[in-house]
């Protein structure tokens, strides 16, 4: 592998789950209606938010915006690699795969703040009912919202130019997409500044995020038990259910990465 300073020509090799022609079609098959089942999922949920009056609430302001950001998310990965296996082409330019890295980023930043919101907005509606209207307010919202996206792109941006900073040998071989921690461990040079980096952000944007959603929930489970009648715990418990299923797949999936 050559170590010369090739930043701006050098082309990544995407790896891939399969190099067996046989198993492409099967993989595009695949990928493809998980990736139209998702889309066409989370266009559904929005739909069915923005239409119904009675869902323009706090709870179903923040799961329409992340709808939005799921689709994105996705958008931003599976279309490449349904056209990398079509085409059998594993190339990818390097602006490409900044470009890929920086949304991606961006998008999982969203998720991840945005389940936090979520939390919050059940913690507020279990724990302080009478002051749910005025605590979680239009205003308000749109304000979480508007922190959340100059935090996420702070942050995608962050990472994405420090890596412009980089040199690169001219072969990277990066087994599936552009992932943060891969594209550095192919870098020529040094590249501690960029690992401090992204420790503070996993730490800032990754535990702190969910140390809030376990907080919420403690002062929510701690609500709930004094609450007397059964009936009353459990309509108070299923109205985070969902929530809670959502917070488990991401970060279930997230640690299995």
């Amino acid at each position: 592998m050559e170590s010369e300073n090739q930043t701006h020509e050098s082309e990544f090799l995407l790896l891939g789950l399969s190099e067996d022609p046989q198993l492409q079609p099967v993989l595009f098959g695949l990928f493809l209606s998980m990736y139209l089942v998702t889309v066409f999922g989370n266009l559904l949920i929005i739909l069915a938010i923005t239409s119904d009056s009675h869902l323009h609430t706090p709870m179903y302001f923040f799961l329409c915006n992340l709808s939005l950001t799921d689709i994105c998310s996705t958008s931003s990965l599976v279309p490449k690699m349904l056209l990398k296996i079509q085409t059998e082409s594993k190339a990818i330019i390097y602006g490409g795969c900044l470009a890929q890295l920086c949304f991606f980023v961006f998008f999982v930043c969203m998720d991840n703040l945005l389940l936090t919101l979520m939390a919050y907005d059940r913690y507020v509606a279990i724990c302080h009912p009478l002051h749910y209207t005025v605590i979680m307010n239009p205003r308000l919202c749109v304000l979480l919202l508007l922190i959340c996206l100059l935090i996420s792109t702070v942050d995608a941006l962050l990472h994405t130019l420090m890596l412009l900073c980089l040199s690169f040998c001219k072969y990277l071989e990066i087994p599936h997409f552009c992932d943060l921690t891969q594209i550095l461990k192919m870098a020529c040079s040094h590249t501690f500044i960029n690992n401090i980096v992204v420790y503070l952000s996993t730490i800032l944007l990754g535990i702190g995020p969910v140390s809030g959603i376990i907080f919420s929930y403690t002062q929510i489970v701690s609500s709930i038990m004094r609450i007397p009648s059964t009936g009353g715990k459990y309509k108070a418990f299923s109205t985070c259910g969902s929530h809670l299923s959502v917070v488990s797949l991401f970060y279930g999936t997230a640690i299995g990465v």
